[in-house]
């Protein structure tokens, strides 16, 4: 007599049903659920996705071109770099020009400068409070309550963020080690007249 194999779909069946009638335990399935972020992660992912480095961050020449230096991570524009003053463009459609690291910018609203969010005292945002900084975003005055907030920071944008988020990027650079950095404060022009 010869036998011949089983076909898959026998066989599965039979297992089956032999494990059901026999009381087969399959091993405990571990959990697959991740942990909540903290608000200091969803403020890290948050930071990382709205390109809050590619201003605020000073910069260094990589083979792939300037890179975030994550060493002066998030406190602004260097104060002590020397500029001339910014180029002036032709009349026409092109109103803007910016440093090579992206921490300063010219335009018809004068010249800005990317301000330290790192929580150093004296340079930095540590004396801001949660508050400060909610409506800071939400209005577009520094500390929410001084002077503009120029461009190119794109705080209206923002201002649309939830509490939540918000309050999550506030504790994100909270956490940041304080980095010394005193900005330059930012030249306010007249208006250009409307076109």
């Amino acid at each position: 007599m010869s036998l011949r194999p089983m076909p898959a779909l026998l066989t599965t069946g039979i297992l089956a049903l032999t494990c059901g009638l026999a009381g087969c335990q399959r091993p405990p399935v571990e959990s697959q659920q991740a942990e909540a972020p903290t608000p200091i992660d969803r403020g890290e992912y948050l930071v990382a996705t709205l390109g809050c480095d590619e201003c605020h961050s000073p910069k260094t020449m990589t083979a792939e071109g300037p890179a975030p230096d994550m060493t002066r991570r998030l406190s602004g524009h260097l104060g002590n770099l020397s500029f001339p003053p910014p180029p002036t463009l032709p009349a026409g459609p092109w109103g803007v020009v910016t440093s090579m690291d992206l921490t300063a910018w010219s335009g018809p609203w004068g010249v800005s400068y990317a301000t330290n969010l790192t929580p150093d005292e004296n340079t930095g945002m540590g004396i801001w409070t949660e508050d400060m900084f909610l409506k800071a975003i939400r209005t577009g005055k520094h500390m929410g309550q001084s002077r503009p907030i120029l461009p190119p920071m794109p705080w209206a944008t923002y201002a649309k963020l939830s509490d939540e988020d918000l309050k999550a990027v506030y504790a994100f650079l909270r956490a940041l080690p304080p980095v010394a950095n005193s900005v330059p404060d930012p030249v306010i022009a007249t208006p250009p007249p409307s076109p």
